[in-house]
This record gives C-alpha cells, sequence and structure tokens, in this order.
C-alpha cells in the first residue's frame, strides 16, 4: 500500500481548488467574453512558444526569446490560480507580465539597449532599467503625459502587490462582506482578473511579434492567428477604436 506522501489537509485544499476550478470552467463557457480573453492570451503564449524555437545565435534576440518565455510561464500560472480561487495571487504574477511587457515594448523600441541591459551590473540596470524609469522612457518616447502605464502598475500593486487594506479587497467574496483564508470562486473578481490577463496579452503578443523574424516561415501561422483573435478582441471590447482604424 502507497503511503500518501501529501499532508492529509494540503490534500483536502488541493481537492478543494480542483472542485472550485470545476465552477470557473462552467462560469467561463457562459461568458463569450471571458472565453475570447482567454483565447487571445493563448495566443500571445503561442508566439512566445514559437519564437524560442527559433534558432539564432543572436544574443539581444535571445533576451527577448528568454522575457516572452517568462510571459509564457507567468500567463501559465496565473490562470491555475485564477481558476483555482486565488484571484489576488494571480493580478500579482500579472503584475510581472506588465513589468515584462513594458520591457520588450523598450527593446522593440530601440534593440541597442538589449546588449545594454545584458552587462548592466545591478546597479545600473537600477539606475536605467528600473520599473519606473521604463516606464518613464516609454511615456517619453511615445509623448504620454497621462501616466496610464504608471496608474496600472500602481493598480496591480495596491490590489494584490502591496500587503495594505486595498489589498483585502480582492480576499472578499462579497464586496462589503468579510475577508476569507483559502481559495473562493466568485463571478466579478474572476472577471476583473481575465479582463485583465486579456489586455495583458494583447500587448505582449503585439510586442513578441515585432521580434519574429520577417520571413520566417514557422513563425507565421501563430502570427495570423494571433492577429485574427487580437482583432475580433478589439472589435469586442474597444468598437470605437476599431472603427476608427
Amino acid at each position: 500500500m502507497t503511503r500518501d506522501i501529501i499532508p492529509q489537509k494540503l490534500a483536502i485544499l488541493h481537492n478543494a481548488e480542483e472542485l472550485l476550478r470545476q465552477k470557473a470552467r462552467s462560469m467561463i463557457a457562459d461568458d463569450a467574453r471571458l472565453q475570447l480573453h482567454l483565447a487571445v492570451t493563448e495566443a500571445a503564449m503561442d508566439l512566445a512558444d514559437v519564437l524560442r524555437q527559433f534558432n539564432s545565435s543572436d544574443e539581444d534576440l535571445r533576451v527577448a526569446v528568454v522575457l516572452g518565455m517568462r510571459t509564457f510561464n507567468a500567463f501559465a500560472a496565473s490562470i491555475k490560480l485564477t481558476l483555482s480561487g486565488y484571484r489576488q495571487n494571480s493580478a500579482l504574477i500579472l503584475r510581472d507580465v506588465l513589468e515584462t511587457v513594458f520591457l520588450l515594448d523598450l527593446f522593440a523600441g530601440d534593440p541597442s539597449l538589449i546588449e545594454r541591459w545584458r552587462h548592466a551590473d545591478k546597479k545600473a540596470r537600477m539606475k536605467d532599467f528600473s520599473p519606473v524609469k521604463v516606464r518613464e522612457a516609454l511615456d517619453a518616447r511615445d509623448g504620454f503625459t497621462s501616466k496610464k502605464r504608471f496608474e496600472m502598475y500602481e493598480l496591480f500593486s495596491e490590489l494584490a502587490g502591496h500587503a495594505n487594506m486595498k489589498s483585502s479587497w480582492m480576499m472578499r467574496p462579497q464586496k462589503d462582506g468579510d475577508a476569507v483564508i483559502g481559495p473562493f470562486m466568485e463571478a466579478t473578481s474572476l472577471e476583473a482578473v481575465i479582463s485583465e490577463m486579456g489586455r495583458l496579452a494583447v500587448q505582449v503578443g503585439e510586442q513578441l511579434n515585432r521580434f519574429f523574424p520577417a520571413n520566417w516561415e514557422q513563425g507565421m501561422p501563430p502570427r495570423v492567428a494571433f492577429a485574427q483573435l487580437k482583432q475580433n478582441w478589439i472589435n469586442r471590447f474597444y468598437p470605437t477604436a476599431a472603427s476608427e482604424r
């Protein structure tokens, strides 16, 4: 007889998580919006997976590949957590995706920065490539003054990244109720996290697409698939922007 090496209470917790995952699947099956967010997330992850298969000795390109792999792992972990009832922890991982996509955007806009980043020591990296420096560089490049990038980063930090009173909101099944310990499934928070995941996935896919070799045949199918899903996503969630194109 094989002895169960997982402590009993942890096994019970895991079983509860699996039940919540089934409940989440049923909720998603009834919501085409959530299905589209997850579909575009899968497409962005596929871009990261295919890009890593491009054989290149270019060390700068390899940086983009590794950053893409980082987003793949982060999305996978975030999906697993949110479907298992841990939305706050899922959102914390999405903050990492946000930082990574900003860095990819910076490097795609100025590839010469990749070599500087590769060779930077900790002091130089924090001076030139800390999250705040990257956001400021992108805003300056794009002429943005509204600090939308900061606001999004701050939102993830307040609700998931830092221990504060606001962070307890994501531990409450009901808005005005008490925080609970352990996982739970609730429609509003599930939709909020998956929606943010979809928005981030669109950005990740856009940036990874910029690093694909133009004539690499193997890269074309996932790029086309992402482009189609991205357009469907824009048409669904930002119809005004889509009509202006």
